[in-house]
């Protein structure tokens, strides 16, 4: 009950985060003349790996998951009764407070598991969102999270151990299976963040989206439609959120392909276990450019300028 409790204290400080404060001029997607020349010639990851603070803004995401920012962003704490942020160093625990809360519950489902006492929560954004200094392409608005397939059984490691301590892989043969480390209770876990009406998808490795088909038994499989196979995630699973409701700038992904995704998952594994040949009218694989604030929302340079 304690950690209920305390919990709930964290939820409406939150709230409180969420008072009516200006948001940044819509104006569209930029063009190079109209960027501050502070803001030119520089890649936007830069520019949004420098900020150590969320803007004075109402919580908004703007543009989309891997060409956006994120407006008056809200703080994961540090430390919490179900839950710890992993790699503190990395200043990524600021998501949109739709995300935070998440989180936050789905620790609270976590700590019910055997030898789980809550989640650790890898990267979620950064304090403005935008382009990351270095790994993923996406968690550009606050909408993204990583979940750490490690169970949280000691939610008092020190800053020091969340930067060594490291997640636990969950699968086997290149991913096509989960191996003996894999339990009921991540499926649990995942499950519970599927079946939340604010995501998404979940991405996660081929073979345990496989073992959760013929694990789940319940009459209810439209969470399953949610958990899609995707490469590396072994480590962790990543929830991502739908644009909050009501929100404007935000674009969400197309619709996912109906069914429980149970067959595409199985054809995943088989692709693993027998890799098809190489397609020899395949398009080379084009460079990848650095984003600048030009490929960017307009709002995000107000974002950027804010106190």
């Amino acid at each position: 009950m304690g950690r209920i409790v305390a919990v709930t204290a964290l939820l409406l400080g939150l709230a409180g985060c969420m008072q009516s404060k200006p948001e940044p001029e819509a104006t569209g997607v930029l063009s190079s003349q109209s960027i501050p020349a502070s803001m030119q010639g520089i890649q936007a990851k830069q520019l949004f790996g420098a900020q150590r603070g969320a803007s004075e803004h109402s919580p908004a995401a703007y543009g989309s998951y891997a060409k956006g920012c994120l407006a008056g962003g809200v703080a994961l704490p540090e430390s919490g009764p179900t839950w710890q942020a992993m790699r503190l160093s990395r200043n990524r625990n600021w998501g949109h407070p739709e995300t935070i809360d998440l989180v936050q519950k789905l620790s609270l489902v976590a700590a019910q598991q055997p030898g789980w006492s809550g989640l650790y929560v890898g990267d979620i954004s950064q304090p403005r969102g935008g382009p990351m200094l270095t790994g993923h392409a996406s968690h550009q608005m606050g909408l993204d999270a990583d979940i750490w397939l490690r169970p949280a059984d000691n939610l008092n490691l020190s800053v020091a151990q969340r930067e060594n301590i490291s997640s636990i892989s969950m699968q086997k043969a290149n991913g096509a299976y989960t191996n003996s480390q894999w339990t009921r209770a991540h499926h649990e876990i995942v499950k519970a963040a599927a079946k939340d009406p604010r995501t998404a998808r979940i991405f996660i490795f081929a073979g345990a989206k496989a073992q959760m088909c013929k694990d789940e038994q319940g009459s209810d499989r439209e969470w399953l439609r949610k958990v899609r196979p995707w490469y590396g995630h072994h480590y962790h699973f990543h929830v991502r959120l739908n644009c909050p409701s009501g929100a404007t700038g935000c674009v969400t992904q197309e619709a996912m392909p109906p069914g429980d995704g149970c067959a595409e998952a199985e054809q995943w594994v088989r692709n693993i276990l027998n890799p098809p040949p190489p397609d020899p009218n395949a398009p080379a694989p084009k460079p990848k450019r650095e984003l600048t604030m030009a490929d960017l929302p307009g709002q995000c340079v107000a974002v950027l300028q804010a106190e």
